[in-house]
């Protein structure tokens, strides 16, 4: 079975936030990175720029933390829906995703997550690098890659002691 998902590709990624830039650009129509859906994290140590974002997860902790029911996802869709008039902005779900995919709207003061900008993702369609990729991939192949990223997310939860 074959779906679109965003791909990212830590190699490619030389930390220009251009991602940041056009996905609050598109949301809210103005630059503003800490109203981004996804956040470059800088990993000093290894020399890598990581970009964070929701990962759609196919058993996602962030809709098992919610407990109004915020974040679903529609049978067969791959994306992990957030319905704003539910949240209670408890972040509950920040803290169970192990990938840094839900962020917090500072001006609305609102959990904020990947929406996949309407189906076209304008932190892929904007990075100069192709660091972030919409592609369309089989579901083994996407399942391969989020298992690989959980890997990634524990063994940084790791170092960073949780940072």
């Amino acid at each position: 079975m074959m779906e679109k998902v965003l791909v990212v590709n830590v190699e490619k990624c030389t930390g220009c936030r251009v991602c940041e830039l056009a996905c609050s650009a598109f949301h809210y129509k103005e630059f503003s990175p800490s109203r981004s859906r996804v956040s470059v994290i800088s990993w000093e140590e290894r020399g890598i720029d990581v970009p964070a974002l929701c990962n759609q997860c196919e058993d996602a902790p962030c809709i098992k933390a919610c407990p109004t029911g915020a974040l679903y996802r529609v049978e067969g869709e791959i994306l992990v829906r957030l319905d704003y008039e539910r949240c209670i902005g408890c972040r509950a779900c920040m803290y169970a995703c192990p990938f840094g995919g839900i962020g917090w709207d500072p001006v609305e003061r609102k959990v904020i997550k990947c929406d996949l900008c309407g189906g076209d993702p304008q932190c892929a369609k904007y990075c100069p690098t192709g660091a972030i990729e919409y592609v369309m991939a089989n579901r083994a192949a996407v399942l391969k890659r989020r298992r690989a990223s959980e890997s990634l997310a524990r063994y940084m939860k790791e170092v960073t002691g949780g940072r």
